[in-house]
């Protein structure tokens, strides 16, 4: 599979340096915190369920946020997110492996690990409770969701075409994020969510992913059947604390 073909020049650099990185140096076995109890906790408890995503920088954003990420970590959590996403990508988005067991020892929800996984071995670098694999760039997707259960992780599977999400359920996923961000042009469509979603049955977890900016979009994608909402452009641009409220207490 040439998983570069049709996609934006910055993807396909992000999957040039992913190939050339490493794994860790043994295989991790993990006791990870479940997302989907996290996400229906949050439901129950009236908060609109949010995976807040500490994301420093990404070719898709202007400038960089230099805070220390368990400070925003800790401000997410204060904020009544279910979760956190934390980029591990070193090159294209100044994550770090570092940066995730930090912030994973100090707070009490689920993380889920952001990356360009590409090969099995990549799975050790750092624990976490999730992770996410993207259908289109992984060769052996159900082989590679295999590996991740054998470590306790839990998998997100990305997808943001039917064939992709066809794959994705074949493979046995249990957690299926529905990215409305375009990866071949790198533009974001919210109906992308919607057009997809009636095609997962109820048992398999469904997150929303990528453009979600306002408590009008976050409303939309609820309505469409997210159980989650990962955000993260419209939770670091600005204060931290107050975008968190604002979303997370748009059902309120």
């Amino acid at each position: 599979m040439n998983a570069s073909e049709g996609v934006a020049p910055a993807i396909e650099s992000i999957l040039a340096a992913a190939d050339e990185r490493g794994g860790g140096d043994r295989r991790l076995s993990v006791a990870a915190r479940s997302l989907p109890a996290a996400l229906a906790a949050a439901e129950a408890d009236g908060r609109v369920p949010i995976i807040g995503e500490i994301k420093p920088t990404s070719p898709t954003t202007d400038g960089r946020r230099e805070d220390d990420p368990v400070a925003l970590a800790e401000a997410l959590v204060d904020g009544g997110v279910a979760s956190i996403s934390v980029l591990t990508e070193p090159d294209h988005f100044d994550g770090s492996p570092d940066a995730l067991r930090r912030v994973r020892e100090r707070v009490s929800v689920p993380v889920l690990r952001k990356d360009f996984i590409r090969r099995e071995e990549q799975l050790d670098v750092v624990e976490a409770d999730a992770v996410l694999l993207i259908a289109r760039f992984v060769d052996d997707l159900a082989g590679l969701v295999a590996a991740a259960r054998e470590r306790g992780f839990q998998p997100l599977v990305e997808v943001h075409s039917r064939a992709e999400l066809d794959d994705a359920l074949a493979a046995g996923a249990e957690i299926v994020g529905i990215n409305n961000r375009d990866l071949a042009r790198l533009d974001v469509d919210l109906s992308t969510f919607e057009e997809l979603a009636p095609h997962v049955s109820e048992d398999v977890t469904l997150v929303a992913e990528s453009g979600i900016a306002s408590e009008e979009d976050a409303a939309r994608m609820r309505r469409a059947g997210a159980d989650g909402l990962l955000v993260g452009s419209a939770l670091m641009d600005g204060d931290v604390a107050a975008n968190t409220a604002r979303l997370v207490g748009a059902e309120r």
